[in-house]
């Protein structure tokens, strides 16, 4: 069964019709009703292209974190043949929450690793529902050395809601990890690709992300805080996570005026949960030309160009 938003409601009415309408034509198939279902088919497809098209900063919350929307797993089976999983970060231990390793991107050589959240009860308590451990973080920058030793690009995928909090992460030094991940990208003499396809949380994102090119799926999120928690900091209120939403531009089409990020890639009209696979094709398009405006471009002046670009943040507002 799908799984509707609650903006979703007037689509979930119209199909619910017309899978009633469809499984009475299977027992009583003298009926016709062929043409009552291409109307309501219709009608629920043109409601789910007016709704998509004038969501909110919330309702896109909303969709980032919808349960069947894609994850690394699944993009990285789509993208990535050959596909070898790397683990641990030969310090204390594997941290599932992010996904890495070697493979080949349309027959070329990669370094890939990515938050992965899970699909169900029992992949999410195995991933830490995507929130990374401080080695999980030194993972990737052990693994983001090896990419650099072996002229390897690196494509990272980002679906968090943040680097997780527990007490033991902060023993062992969350945000000196993360700190040495956004230096181990800023380091990379091989270009590297960030792509947001989901929520892109705080530092928990911003330790793979600091990349030559940052690609944020449409109706992802980038923001330092969720906005759950920024509305409790800001008026002691979670109720009020939309408003914070709004006040806080983290959509894509926000974050590309604001140059934090370079492109945005266009999702199937309804999300990218309702069309995976078309999802993850226009993703790996991006990805290849992406990495393409660096083929032939030194080590030296690939590190100029990433460290220039987000020096040059924010400098225009």
């Amino acid at each position: 069964m799908k799984a509707y938003l609650d903006f979703e409601k007037p689509v979930a009415d119209l199909e619910g019709k017309v899978a009633e309408l469809r499984a009475l034509d299977e027992t009583d198939g003298g009926v016709a009703i062929d043409e009552e279902v291409a109307r309501l088919q219709a009608k629920a497809d043109q409601a789910l292209r007016d709704i998509y098209g004038k969501l909110t900063p919330w309702q896109k919350t909303q969709v980032a974190r919808h349960p069947a929307r894609p994850h690394t797993v699944d993009y990285v089976n789509a993208l990535i043949t050959d596909f070898t999983p790397l683990a641990g970060d030969r310090k204390h231990g594997e941290d599932e929450a992010i996904m890495a390793g070697l493979g080949r991107f349309r027959e070329r050589a990669v370094m890939v690793m990515g938050h992965e959240k899970g699909a169900d009860t029992e992949t999410r308590l195995k991933h830490n529902f995507g929130m990374a451990r401080p080695e999980g973080y030194r993972k990737t920058v052990r693994l983001m050395a090896l990419a650099d030793r072996f002229d390897l690009p690196v494509i990272a995928f980002i679906d968090t809601a943040g680097a997780y909090p527990g007490i033991g992460a902060e023993e062992r030094g969350q945000s000196e990890a993360i700190a040495r991940g956004i230096d181990a990208c800023l380091s990379l003499g091989t270009p590297n690709v960030a792509v947001v396809i989901g929520e892109g949380g705080s530092g928990g994102a911003v330790a793979i992300a600091v990349t030559n090119k940052v690609l944020m799926l449409e109706h992802a999120i980038y923001t330092v805080a969720s906005p759950e928690a920024s509305a409790s900091i800001l008026w002691r209120d979670s109720a009020r996570a939309s408003d914070a939403a709004t006040m806080m531009k983290i959509t894509a089409a926000d974050l590309q005026r604001f140059g934090v990020i370079d492109a945005i890639i266009d999702e199937p009209i309804g999300g990218a949960h309702r069309a995976p696979e078309a999802a993850i094709k226009a993703a790996g398009e991006a990805i290849a030309a992406a990495l393409a405006e660096f083929d032939g471009v030194a080590p030296d002046e690939i590190r100029r160009l990433r460290r220039e670009k987000f020096i040059a943040m924010g400098r225009s507002l």
